[in-house]
């Protein structure tokens, strides 16, 4: 029955009519019918999508400590019949909920980590922090999920009622501003079974994109010092300082950079400098990233570091060891599931925005000096098409792929599964990124608008993927021919490695109390802003006068 379910449901139905101008007219077929309940669907929960993603705001939890975002959102789908593997890849916020049985496997994945020291009042176009100095979602985490649950919910509802077949598999990408989690997840063999993947991911346009996305892969590495402490008065001679060797590494790296090819990004912190200055530190730590557009650049990029790296010990006669703390590889993402999602896209289209949201948009531009002053987008994004990696040829006869930037571990999925990252309008365009004015419409009717267009372009490509065989054979035809034909995908990571799960503990332990009086009560309050009493949007007297005289 569900096999002549499938077949019928594929079959266009042609319209008998004639339209008034007497052009033949095509019927809508079950498929559209379907995607038109979907988005129904969807606009009905968009309480609950508001609710998910005010809630996750209000956490406020960095990588690895996303401990109440993990109850909260296994919970939820528990209640909704979904089964819940938990612990994934030894991380204790790690999970992955099914639902659903046999064949395709689609999963559905978004992070859920935030930034330090990004606390940030929401709807407030100017520095207003909840809790001062506490980590918030200045990027936007707290909202993909919300998105995913919505739509996930809304399609398996159609799923139970008209016996699709196929399974449902949510996940959520666990630190990754460590880039922490993906490539455990690949390598522990979690996604071997998944047909496709749709990732989400805050933007500020509705659109995906496919091929190679333009971005870096990455490998973060922590190396520690180890020397001989001593009085730093009075026997200095007798210490070794490792924190001599961590400034000695630092020195030679930037020496080095003039050296090193034009793609490369990297930058450290110093993550241990010592204890205290009377004591000549005997043990210090400094963490990098080493960026690189591909996977033999970066790991002649880490070579690099690691060689600088004993070259200082050396000099200071200390020990080094290094520890990988995660890995991301440069992204490439599928074609025939891009093109089917943005067609999808195209149908939603963009939210209309109030007068209100445009206006927090233009003021939290200007408060941050942006490029631009035009407020959220009202035209929709063309498909992303893949980057320029032409090499131009450099003086000195060096071939240069075009300079980029950030990375995303959702990379490593994408060269294991046919994987696309659809991105959605819930942030305001032209912000820093990584900072605390990327929370400000996180918690706003923005964010609300963006996560339920997000939800339905998203549950509408998650019915093509269940009901149109060709376009999952087709995803897979791109992945092996064109994809991998060449690249093969070799981790960053080894099986010595482990998940660095005890990162971000101090901090979350010193604010957590600061944080978890205002967690979000969705029992009283209908929305996060309502709870804080903020009216929206809030802006200063000089920004508001500034802005309407225009």
């Amino acid at each position: 029955m569900k096999h002549t379910y499938l077949v019928l449901l594929l079959l266009p139905i042609l319209a008998l009519g004639q339209s008034k101008k007497g052009a033949k007219q095509a019927a809508a077929t079950p498929l559209d019918k379907l995607k038109a309940e979907a988005i129904a669907a969807v606009e009905a929960r968009k309480d609950q999508a508001q609710q998910i993603n005010d809630m996750l705001f209000s956490f406020s939890e960095l990588g690895f400590q996303e401990v109440e975002t993990y109850t909260y959102l296994t919970t939820l789908l528990e209640k909704e019949g979904f089964t819940i593997q938990k612990n994934i890849s030894g991380m204790p916020t790690a999970w992955i909920a099914t639902w659903g049985n046999g064949k395709p496997v689609i999963a559905i994945g978004s992070d859920v980590d935030c930034i330090p020291k990004a606390s940030q009042k929401p709807g407030v176009a100017y520095k207003d922090p909840i809790v001062d100095g506490a980590p918030g979602h200045g990027e936007g985490h707290n909202s993909g999920q919300a998105l995913n649950i919505v739509a996930a919910l809304s399609v398996k509802k159609l799923m139970e009622r008209d016996k699709i077949p196929g399974t449902l598999m949510l996940w959520p990408g666990v630190a990754e501003e460590l880039v922490g989690a993906k490539a455990f997840y690949i390598r522990d063999g979690y996604f071997k079974d998944v047909d496709a993947c749709i990732f989400t991911h805050v933007g500020d346009n509705l659109v995906t994109s496919y091929g190679d996305a333009g971005n870096n892969g990455l490998v973060s590495v922590r190396f520690t010092f180890e020397g001989s402490a001593a009085h730093a008065a009075g026997a200095p001679w007798r210490g070794r300082s490792a924190l001599d060797a961590v400034e000695l590494m630092n020195i030679g790296w930037n020496y080095r950079r003039e050296h090193l090819e034009l793609t490369q990004r990297s930058h450290y912190v110093i993550s241990d400098g010592g204890d205290q200055p009377n004591v000549v530190p005997s043990k210090a730590s400094v963490w990098y990233y080493f960026r690189e557009r591909s996977y033999p650049k970066i790991r002649k990029l880490f070579e690099t570091g690691l060689a600088i790296a004993e070259g200082a010990a050396k000099m200071t006669e200390t020990k080094v060891s290094y520890e990988i703390l995660g890995s991301a590889w440069p992204g490439h993402f599928n074609k025939p599931i891009a093109e089917a999602a943005y067609q999808n896209i195209k149908k939603v289209g963009l939210p209309t925005w109030s007068a209100d949201d445009q206006l927090l948009a233009k003021a939290t531009q200007k408060e941050l000096q942006s490029r631009k002053t035009e407020g959220l987008a009202v035209k929709l994004d063309s498909l992303g098409l893949p980057a320029n990696t032409a090499p131009t040829v450099m003086m000195g006869g060096q071939n240069f792929v075009p300079l980029t930037g950030g990375s995303d571990d959702i990379a490593d999925i994408a060269w294991s599964v046919p994987t696309i990252v659809l991105r959605y309008p819930s942030n305001i365009p032209d912000l820093p990124g990584h900072h605390w004015s990327n929370a400000i419409s996180m918690a706003t009717p923005i964010a609300h608008k963006g996560i339920v267009a997000g939800a339905k372009a998203e549950a509408m490509t998650l019915l093509d993927l269940l009901l149109k065989p060709d376009l999952i054979q087709q995803a897979k035809d791109y992945y092996v021919n064109e994809q991998t034909k060449e690249q093969k995908y070799t981790p960053l990571i080894s099986n010595k490695e482990f998940p660095a799960v005890y990162l971000n503990q101090k901090i979350m332990t010193d604010f957590k109390p600061k944080l978890k009086p205002y967690y979000y009560d969705p029992s009283k309050y209908k929305t996060y802003l309502e709870q804080l009493g903020i009216t929206y949007p809030t802006l200063r007297d000089d920004q508001r006068a500034e802005l309407l005289k225009k």
